[in-house]
């Protein structure tokens, strides 16, 4: 019997993570299911074990906030498991003041940018010997409104928390296309995409206007969690994409990202610096 692949899902205790992690475990893959709370992840791990007896699910313990919790995450993974056939980097937040990482970073750029970075370059040795394997990173429309302000990438002048949340998501694409680029000798696909507006529990650690609005338009206009996973879904499980790469998706087919997307030297720009900020040689 051929080994089990194996799937990592961060951010799948609730939302589309879940629903994502489900279809993978539903699949008979082996689901890495990682998140901070323990019982939340316990719970998650439950829900999907109840309808699914059989399926193979491990939960791992992070805060996307230390970088030196992701890369024990990583390095837990490559201890226990010696493949990695799926990476969906599906966790992020959205803050409406400026806060810090535990590193000294603004929470968001770490959270949604700097963490998935570092666990992908980190994982890149399993992805590459199981390949063909994919790695499918959770970005926003929300990347349209916005370009990467290097002159203050952590907000220190001014702070807005949609423009940093828009900025961080941009930064998801420029990886994206800059690790497929280096990946092109591979069998390793990554790609990014939009989930659509959908209602989840996303951004509920916020309070005051961004609340009550994102709440109003959640209730006319939000589409479920479970509709909302389907495009991760698709590129990490869909035989008819396994060659695509590269690319932005949005209801499971490619469309164009924004112009600011498309920056080369961005692009470039943005890995040496999160090189950097992630303390890789």
């Amino acid at each position: 019997m051929d080994e089990a692949r194996v799937s990592i899902v961060t951010g799948g205790t609730s939302g589309i993570g879940w629903h994502t992690a489900r279809a993978l475990a539903k699949r008979g893959d082996t689901v890495i299911l990682v998140g901070r709370n323990p019982d939340r992840c316990n719970a998650a791990r439950d829900r999907i074990l109840a309808e699914f007896p059989d399926a193979m699910v491990d939960t791992r313990l992070a805060d996307f906030a230390s970088l030196a919790q992701v890369d024990a995450l990583a390095s837990g993974i490559i201890t226990d498991y010696n493949r990695v056939d799926v990476l969906v980097n599906n966790a992020g937040g959205f803050y409406s003041t400026r806060q810090l990482s535990q590193d000294g970073f603004e929470l968001t750029w770490a959270t949604n940018h700097l963490a998935p970075f570092l666990l992908t370059h980190r994982l890149l040795p399993l992805l590459r010997a199981s390949a063909p394997s994919r790695i499918v990173t959770v970005s926003s429309a929300a990347h349209i409104s916005t370009s990467i302000n290097f002159d203050d990438l952590q907000a220190e002048r001014s702070y807005s928390g949609l423009r940093a949340y828009a900025q961080s998501k941009l930064a998801n694409i420029l990886f994206t296309y800059e690790v497929a680029h280096r990946l092109a000798d591979s069998d390793v696909t990554a790609n990014a995409l939009h989930p659509g507006f959908v209602a989840t529990g996303f951004g509920s650690n916020n309070t005051g206007m961004f609340m009550a609005l994102n709440g109003l338009l959640a209730k006319f206009f939000a589409i479920s969690p479970e509709a909302g996973a389907q495009t991760s879904i698709a590129l990490a499980m869909d035989p008819t994409l396994s060659q695509s790469t590269g690319l932005y998706f949005s209801q499971a087919k490619p469309v164009a990202s924004s112009r600011a997307s498309y920056d080369v030297t961005s692009r470039r720009r943005l890995w040496d610096l999160s090189m950097r900020q992630c303390g890789i040689a």
